[in-house]
């Protein structure tokens, strides 16, 4: 692996083990500070509220069991694959990152207490934590450096 390849997928992991440890940490404060159903005003419309949910996003396919966290590994690796391809194209580590630091954020929740810890509330928005911001802009980052690839040809 050449230096520049290595570099890439190092900070991909250093960012996806830095978003686990705020993950987990943002959710244990919460866990220890809210009981379920509380809501805590923040500002505006973005309230704290603790919630577990048990399926997917939105809470579909609750209690899907190891099929919530096959899936995930699933796309982990699918991931990865495409990361293997070439690490080293502009901003891919950084959706790499995001994505996988979100996933496992929300897995570790899954394989822990077989449900996921939510706590940020916008509105009538379902709730949602720190991993499920990471993995939307890790979508849209990982979207943004394809379309941009798409643009330079």
């Amino acid at each position: 692996m050449t230096g520049s390849r290595a570099r890439a997928w190092s900070l991909a992991g250093a960012l996806a083990g830095a978003l686990v440890v705020l993950d987990q940490v943002a959710k244990a404060v919460v866990e220890a500070e809210l009981t379920p159903g509380e809501d805590v005003d923040v500002l505006g419309p973005l309230e704290l509220t603790l919630s577990h949910n048990t399926g997917i996003a939105f809470g579909l396919a609750s209690g899907g069991g190891a099929l919530l966290v096959a899936l995930p590994l699933l796309a982990l690796l699918a991931i990865g694959v495409v990361f293997a391809r070439d690490p080293c194209r502009p901003g891919m580590w950084i959706a790499v990152g995001l994505l996988a630091g979100g996933a496992l954020g929300n897995l570790v929740d899954r394989v822990r207490a077989e449900a996921v810890t939510d706590y940020i509330q916008v509105g009538s928005w379902p709730a949602f934590n720190v991993a499920d911001v990471a993995v939307t802009a890790g979508v849209l980052l990982f979207v943004l450096v394809y379309l941009r690839e798409v643009e330079a040809r």
